[in-house]
């Protein structure tokens, strides 16, 4: 359980970037934390790593205050940022001597991992792309097996099969004792694989609810002709007339578009707030 109380946060004397946010991530979930550049997604999560301290509020993290960062906490979460660092060593040689901080490590996953992204553990990082470097540590962190995973946009760097490959790794590994939180603005990369969905947006979460709960409320569908403008949440043209997102008053079953939400919840706040309230 991650639980964020009255949570408040700015960088230095800029204007508050949280005020007293409050959140309650599960175990058993993959979130996907969404919002436009500056609101706020990856310092949430680095105030959920430990990396940045509250002004006011707290983060809590399976019982522990994340800002006092313990080494009970550190072994059960891990945290792949979205620049990071690689020392130039042999990707074997990194695991042995990072892996000991983390008691559920396996190097039999790690390396099926690799296997699966095409990766030679003997290869250096400094002969490896940015997308390598990134799938070498996303297994990493993966094969630690940490009761709280949280990744800022993965899969930026990734080509297209790396992506799938990600896809298909994370979702095998999510279990109902884990957390996962995955920050991301590529929203079609994961549309399959995020729930519940948490939106940011001006210092607040104006959305936080699973997929099944945005489909029974919310109707996503194409038309030839945009009618009901007042209806209408958004609309944006498409090549077979228009994607319209609408609420769902006649209780359609339908597929959720994050992309189309996404623009929704910006484009029209306090609609997708009463339906969610």
């Amino acid at each position: 359980m991650i639980t964020i109380n009255n949570l408040s946060f700015n960088y230095g004397k800029r204007k508050p970037v949280f005020h007293h946010l409050n959140l309650k991530l599960s175990a058993g979930n993959v979130y996907g934390l969404l919002g436009k550049n500056g609101a706020g997604k990856s310092s949430l999560l680095r105030n959920m790593a430990g990396l940045l301290f509250p002004s006011e509020g707290t983060c809590t993290v399976n019982g522990y205050n994340a800002q006092e960062r313990l080494p009970s906490f550190l072994q059960e979460m891990y945290f792949l940022p979205e620049e990071f660092y690689t020392p130039p060593v042999k990707i074997k040689d990194f695991v042995k001597t990072y892996s000991p901080f983390y008691p559920n490590f396996s190097l039999k996953q790690f390396l099926e991992y690799l296997e699966e992204f095409q990766i030679s553990e003997n290869e250096k990082f400094t002969e490896l792309s940015l997308g390598q470097k990134k799938k070498a540590l996303i297994g990493f962190g993966l094969a630690t097996n940490t009761k709280v995973l949280i990744m800022d946009e993965p899969t930026n760097g990734l080509d297209i099969p790396s992506k799938s490959q990600f896809r298909k790794i994370i979702a095998s590994v999510a279990t109902d004792e884990r957390i996962i939180v995955i920050s991301t603005h590529q929203v079609r990369d994961l549309d399959s694989l995020i729930d519940p969905i948490i939106i940011l947006d001006g210092s607040e979460v104006l959305l936080h609810a699973t997929t099944e709960e945005i489909s029974e409320k919310l109707s996503f569908k194409t038309v030839s002709v945009v009618t009901d403008h007042e209806k209408v949440l958004y609309s944006e043209h498409s090549i077979r007339g228009f994607s319209v997102v609408m609420p769902n008053s006649g209780h359609e079953n339908n597929k959720v578009d994050l992309e189309l939400l996404f623009n929704a919840a910006l484009t029209n706040r306090q609609a997708i707030k009463d339906i969610f309230q």
